[in-house]
């Protein structure tokens, strides 16, 4: 064979060769790259997801460094256990002999040195009243019956200091049923059965409901509200816990749907004079309120696993532009819509809506911002707003109660209802600096409401 042949056959397969090695070089750079994508997973700290599913959680946090040690600050009243001026109990610790050469002291004046207190508990019993009916027969011949106070309807019953604590201890400090029933029986010396405090708790919501009644009313009349819902079981299933709450109320309730229809029939007019704050769940979105605010927290959060997965441009330019409209908000609780500073950053947002992202490298990125796209007007709207917070940490707050609940005492096997309505009283009365116990205290005496539930 000819050299000069043969050299361009072997000039051909090496250009070929060099060919496939081009095409294999960017197979494994584009499986690299979806390998890397594959490990970045999503977790409390870059998504939506409860923190109790991650696997390994790191203490870490979208807030910046602040200028403050950690610890108490400077001017914080600490509190400390000091003596008491009128001990209840005083016992005098006088030598009766001398150490040294062994003579008999009990005729020698002592003289008060120092003095130590040590607080105690004193043992607990419970209090047993009893109500005695007689008659009396008057003149005219009718027999005239004492009357037993109102309340006392059965010959043997638990009073209302009982049912305050028992509700304070399930609902407030999460304590399972068989753990109250030991701590009834061991400190109170209260043998009170598991069904009976099932029954408390039912026969206290009732008492509650008004109440309850009176929270929902101011959420559906409030300027601010936050929306969230959160799973629960109830006898293996999975319910929804929702929550509608601002700074002063707190409004509890549990279903089997997680649906629109949940919201309608609580609130069949909506929230006509609020400003709805929510992530991005449609329920909420679809709820019709003055107005609307997605939780800034959330999309940061979303913002922060798009970053570290698709790597895109987008996503750090938004989430600037949100923390810059975060700091806007720091400065001042409500700007004019002319405001230049507001301007700007609702022009900044227009523009990073329009941008053009690619679908192939960033879909993950593309789907979010379509999804703003549609919802637009609710990503701003806490800057118009003093009341309006950027964002739902507050219902985060309120619904996370049900989780430390779950995970101490495991699921609801009954008393769903009743855990929401005592629930929402607490949560309204820490609020409203009102103390827990002496509330539940006189709801326990309140009289059981007959309306329906």
């Amino acid at each position: 064979m000819d050299k000069d042949i043969e050299i361009q056959i072997l000039q051909g397969e090496v250009l070929q060769l060099k060919k496939i090695v081009l095409e294999q070089a960017k197979i494994i750079e584009d499986l690299k790259e979806q390998i890397r994508k594959l490990t970045i997973k999503k977790n409390s700290n870059n998504s939506s997801i409860p923190p109790s599913t991650d696997l390994s959680r790191k203490n870490s946090s979208l807030r910046t460094p602040g200028i403050n040690k950690p610890g108490g600050q400077p001017g914080h009243e600490g509190k400390t256990l000091e003596m008491t001026e009128t001990p209840d109990n005083i016992i005098k610790m006088i030598p009766n002999y001398c150490n040294k050469c062994g003579r008999e002291l009990s005729e020698v004046n002592a003289q008060l040195e120092s003095k130590r207190q040590v607080v105690e508990i004193p043992p607990v019993n419970p209090i047993y009243i009893e109500y005695q009916s007689y008659s009396v027969i008057c003149k005219c011949g009718h027999k005239q019956m004492g009357d037993f106070p109102k309340g006392v309807t059965n010959h043997i019953q638990y009073g209302a200091s009982v049912e305050a604590m028992v509700s304070y201890q399930s609902v407030y400090q999460y304590m399972p049923f068989k753990r109250l029933h030991e701590f009834c029986n061991h400190f109170f010396h209260l043998p009170i059965s598991e069904g009976s405090i099932d029954n408390i708790l039912k026969r206290f919501s009732a008492k509650a409901f008004p109440i309850y009644q009176a929270i929902k009313d101011e959420i559906e009349n409030s300027t601010q509200i936050g929306g969230d819902e959160t799973g629960a079981k109830v006898n293996g299933k999975k319910w929804w816990v929702w929550t509608w709450q601002n700074a002063f109320v707190t409004f509890i309730s549990i279903s089997s749907s997680r649906g629109k229809v949940v919201i309608d029939k609580l609130f069949p007019n909506g929230f006509i004079n609020a400003v709805l704050n929510s992530d991005r769940w449609r329920s909420h979105l679809n709820t019709y309120a003055k107005g609307h605010q997605l939780c800034i927290a959330h999309i940061l959060r979303e913002l922060k696993y798009l970053i570290e997965s698709e790597k895109t441009i987008w996503a750090e330019n938004l989430k600037q532009l949100l923390l810059k409209s975060l700091k806007l908000k720091k400065e001042c609780l409500e700007y004019a819509r002319d405001n230049p500073d507001v301007v700007e950053v609702e022009k900044a947002l227009d523009l990073l809506l329009l941008e053009s992202l690619d679908k192939k490298k960033a879909p993950k990125t593309l789907n979010l911002q379509e999804s703003f796209e549609k919802y637009r007007d609710y990503i701003l709207t806490f800057l118009y707003h003093a009341e309006v917070p950027p964002d739902n940490n507050g219902s985060e707050r309120a619904i996370r109660n049900v989780k430390v609940k779950q995970k101490v005492s495991g699921q609801f096997k009954t008393g769903q209802d009743a855990f929401c309505i005592i629930r929402s009283i607490i949560d309204t009365c820490i609020k409203k600096q009102v103390d827990v116990f002496d509330a539940l205290n006189l709801i326990a005496q309140m009289p059981i409401n007959q309306q329906k539930q």
